[in-house]
C-alpha cells in the first residue's frame, strides 16, 4: 500500500485547531515588534484572521494605506495617525463608521486637510472617545472647538500650538465637555483670561492644564486655583504672571503636585509663597529668577518636594547652601547651566540629599574633582547623572563614577576628560542604557571595548567626534550590545564599512547617525538596511562615497524610514527616485548634491508621496515652476531653503575625495 504524502492544506488545519486564547496569550509577546506580529499573521487564514481581531492600538505609516488598514484590523481602541500628515473629512467619517463607540482615543497631532465636518462626525459616532490629540493643527480654528463640543466623555484635549483658536472655541469645549481632566493649550496664543477662566468654572474634574505663553494674567489663576483636583499645572512662559499676580492667590492649590513656572522671570520667592503646599513634589523654576536665600527658604519646609528644576538660573552662593537645609528628600535636582554652582554649594547639596536618583551639572564649569568625590560618596543610587560640558573635572574622577555608582542607567559625559580608564570603570555599570560620550577626545577603542563587553543592555550611544575610535571599537559595541537601538559616530573619520557590517547585528536600531564619515560606502549601508529594518532616521551627510547604489537596499528594506540626509553625498535623482517607494519617508534634506537636475529633481520629490519637510540649496529655487511647489505644499510639504557655501573637508584622508567639488 502506497504511503501518503500529507498536503500542505492538511498541515494548516493543525494551526486552525489552536484555541483564540492561547492566539492572544502568543500575541501579546509580540506586541513590541510589528515583524515578528506580521509574520505571524502570515502562518495561516486563521492566525491571520486573529491578529487582525487582536490589534487594538494601531499607527499608520502613511494616509494612503489607511483604508485598507483600517478594514484589516476592525478592533482599533487607540489610533494614532501623527505618521499621515493629510487625513481628509473623508477619513475621519470613514473612521467614524467603522469603529463607532469602540474608539477611545486617536492622534490627530501633525495631520492636515480636516475640518469641522470631520471632526463632527468623528464625536458623534465615536461617543467612547476619551483622547484626542490636535497638536500642531495650524488651521484649526474655533468651528472645529465647536464641534469637539460633542464629545460629552472627552478627558483629555490637546491643542498645542493651535493658534489660530480663540477664547470662543475654548468656551464651547468648557461648555460641552463637562468632564476633561487634561488640557493643553501650550502656545495657542488666541487664548486669554476669559477662555482659561471658563475651562476653570465648567471642568470641575481638571487634573493636568498646560497654559504654556498664553497672554494669562491673575484674572483666570483666581479660578484656576479653585479647582479642587488639579494635579498638575503648566505656566511656563506666560510673562504677564508676576508676584502681584500671586499674592491675591491667598489659599494657594490644595491638590498641586506638580508645578512649572519655569521662563517667568518676574516670579520671586514672594510669589511663590501663594503656590508652595505640603502635597506638591515637582517644581520647575528653570530660566526664571535668581535662586537667592530668600527663594531657598521659602521651599525649606515643603516636605513632601522631590524634585526640583532650576535650569539656566543664577545661583547665589547662599541659594546653593540653602537647599541642602531643605527638609524634603530630593530625588532629582537638575542645575544644567546654573550661573554660580561651585564644589562647596553642590556638595553640601548632595550630603544632605543622599536619596538623589537623577543628577544634572550640565555646564556647570566651576565644579572640580572635589565635587564628584562627593557626588559618588553620598549619591551611590544615582540612576541618571549629566555633566555634560564640566571641563575642570579631571579623568580620575570618572574612575569613581564607576566604582560608586553602580545603578546608573543614563550617563551622560559629553565633552569631558574621561580616557579608557575611566570607560574601563563605568563598564561596571551594567544596567547602563543611554552612554553619551560626544567630543571626548581622550578614549580610544581599549576603552569602548570594555563597555561592549560588560554594558549588554546599553540601547543609545553617542560618539559625536570621538576621533580615536575606529572599527575595532564599534565591533565590541555591535558583539555586545545587541539591543542598541541609536547610535551616533559622526565625525569618527576611521569608521569605515566594516563597522556598518557589524552593526546590521543590532535589529532593533532606529537612528543611525554617520555624518562626516568619509571611509563609508553604498556596500557597508546595503548591509546595515538588511540587518537593521527598524530603521526611522539616517544621516548621511558628507558620506561622499555613499550614491544610488546605496539607496536601492534602504528602498527595499528599510520601509519605516522617515527621516534622511542626503547632503555632500553622491546620491543622483536616480537614487532620489528610488526612495520613492518609501511610503513612509517625510523629511528629506539634499544640499550640495551634485549628480541633480531641475526637472528630474522635481520628478523625484512629487514621486514622495509622504514628504511633509524639504530641505534644499536656496539656489535651486529659481530653477523650480512656481506650480510645482504650490502643488507639494497643497499636499502638505513644506521647503527649507539654506544658502550655505559648500565646506570641503580639511582632513586629508577625505580631502582628494572633493577637492574638485565648488559651489
Amino acid at each position: 500500500m502506497k504511503r501518503q504524502r500529507a498536503s500542505p492544506e492538511s498541515n494548516l488545519d493543525f494551526f486552525g485547531s489552536v484555541s483564540e486564547e492561547l492566539v492572544f496569550l502568543i500575541l501579546d509577546h509580540l506586541q513590541d515588534s510589528p515583524f515578528d506580529s506580521k509574520s505571524f499573521s502570515l502562518v495561516c487564514k486563521s492566525f491571520h484572521k486573529l491578529e487582525s481581531l487582536h490589534r487594538k492600538t494601531l499607527k499608520p505609516l502613511h494616509s494612503k494605506h489607511l483604508p485598507k488598514i483600517l478594514n484589516r484590523y476592525p478592533c482599533i481602541t487607540d489610533l494614532d495617525l501623527s505618521l499621515c500628515p493629510r487625513i481628509t473629512d473623508e477619513s475621519l467619517m470613514g473612521i467614524a463608521l467603522i469603529y463607532k463607540k469602540m474608539l477611545r482615543s486617536i492622534n490627530l497631532s501633525r495631520s492636515k486637510s480636516f475640518t469641522h465636518l470631520g471632526l463632527s462626525s468623528l464625536v458623534k459616532n465615536c461617543s467612547s472617545l476619551v483622547d484626542i490629540d490636535l497638536s500642531n493643527a495650524e488651521d484649526l480654528k474655533d468651528s472645529s472647538l465647536a464641534a469637539l463640543a460633542e464629545a460629552k466623555n472627552l478627558e483629555r484635549l490637546c491643542l498645542a500650538r493651535c493658534k489660530l483658536i480663540t477664547d470662543i472655541g475654548i468656551g464651547c469645549v468648557a461648555v460641552g465637555c463637562r468632564n476633561l481632566r487634561f488640557l493643553s493649550l501650550r502656545w495657542c496664543l488666541g487664548v486669554g483670561d476669559l477662555g482659561v477662566g471658563l475651562i476653570a468654572v465648567k471642568c470641575k474634574e481638571m487634573q493636568s492644564l498646560d497654559l504654556s505663553y498664553l497672554p494669562i494674567t491673575e484674572k483666570c489663576l483666581q479660578q484656576v486655583v479653585k479647582l479642587e483636583h488639579l494635579e498638575h499645572l503648566v505656566l511656563e512662559g506666560c510673562i504677564a504672571i508676576d508676584d502681584d499676580s500671586l499674592a491675591d492667590l491667598q489659599l494657594g492649590f490644595k491638590a498641586i503636585k506638580n508645578l512649572n513656572i519655569s521662563s517667568c522671570e518676574n516670579v520671586s520667592h514672594v510669589g511663590l509663597k501663594s503656590l508652595i503646599i505640603e502635597p506638591l513634589q515637582q517644581l520647575n523654576l528653570a530660566y526664571g529668577s535668581p535662586v537667592t536665600l530668600a527663594l531657598a527658604k521659602s521651599l525649606q519646609k515643603c516636605s513632601t518636594l522631590q524634585s526640583v528644576k532650576l535650569d539656566g538660573c543664577q545661583i547665589t552662593p547662599c541659594g546653593l547652601k540653602a537647599i541642602g537645609n531643605w527638609c524634603a528628600s530630593l530625588k532629582e535636582l537638575s542645575l544644567s547651566k546654573c550661573m554660580g554652582v561651585t564644589d562647596e554649594g553642590l556638595s553640601s547639596i548632595v550630603t544632605t540629599h543622599k536619596d538623589i536618583r537623577k543628577l544634572d551639572i550640565t555646564c556647570c564649569r566651576k565644579i572640580t574633582h572635589r565635587s564628584i568625590v562627593q557626588i559618588t560618596n553620598s549619591c551611590s543610587s544615582l540612576t541618571s547623572f549629566r555633566m555634560e560640558s564640566c571641563t575642570l573635572v579631571p579623568r580620575e574622577s570618572f574612575v569613581l563614577i564607576g566604582q560608586r555608582c553602580h545603578f546608573l542607567e543614563e550617563l551622560d559625559l559629553t565633552d569631558n576628560e574621561v580616557d579608557d580608564e575611566g570607560l574601563k570603570s563605568i563598564s561596571r555599570c551594567s544596567k547602563l542604557s543611554s552612554l553619551k560620550l560626544g567630543i571626548c577626545l581622550n578614549i580610544t577603542d581599549y576603552g569602548l571595548s570594555h563597555i561592549g563587553m560588560s554594558c549588554s543592555k546599553l540601547t543609545e550611544l553617542d560618539l559625536y567626534r570621538c576621533a580615536a575610535i575606529t572599527d575595532k571599537g564599534i565591533l565590541a559595541i555591535s558583539d555586545g550590545c545587541s539591543n542598541l537601538r541609536m547610535i551616533n559616530i559622526a565625525y569618527c573619520n576611521d569608521i569605515t564599512d566594516i563597522s556598518l557590517i557589524s552593526m546590521s547585528k543590532c535589529s532593533k536600531m532606529h537612528t543611525f547617525e554617520s555624518r562626516g564619515c568619509p571611509l563609508i560606502t553604498s556596500l557597508g549601508l546595503a548591509a546595515l538596511a538588511v540587518g537593521c529594518k527598524q530603521l526611522t532616521k539616517l544621516d548621511l551627510k558628507k558620506c561622499y562615497r555613499i550614491d544610488d547604489l546605496g539607496m536601492v537596499p534602504l528602498a527595499h528594506f528599510c520601509q519605516n524610514l522617515r527621516q534622511i540626509n542626503l547632503s555632500y553625498s553622491s546620491v543622483t535623482d536616480v537614487g532620489l527616485l528610488t526612495l520613492a517607494s518609501l511610503s513612509c519617508l517625510q523629511s528629506l534634506t539634499i544640499l550640495h548634491v551634485k549628480g541633480l537636475t531641475p526637472s528630474r529633481l522635481s520628478a523625484a520629490l512629487l514621486a514622495c508621496g509622504g514628504l511633509t519637510k524639504v530641505k534644499l540649496h536656496a539656489s535651486i529655487n529659481s530653477l523650480l515652476p512656481l506650480p510645482f511647489f504650490r502643488y507639494l505644499e497643497a499636499r502638505g510639504c513644506s521647503f527649507q531653503w539654506r544658502d550655505k557655501e559648500f565646506q570641503a573637508e580639511l582632513d586629508p584622508k577625505c580631502w582628494k575625495l572633493v577637492r574638485d567639488d565648488t559651489e
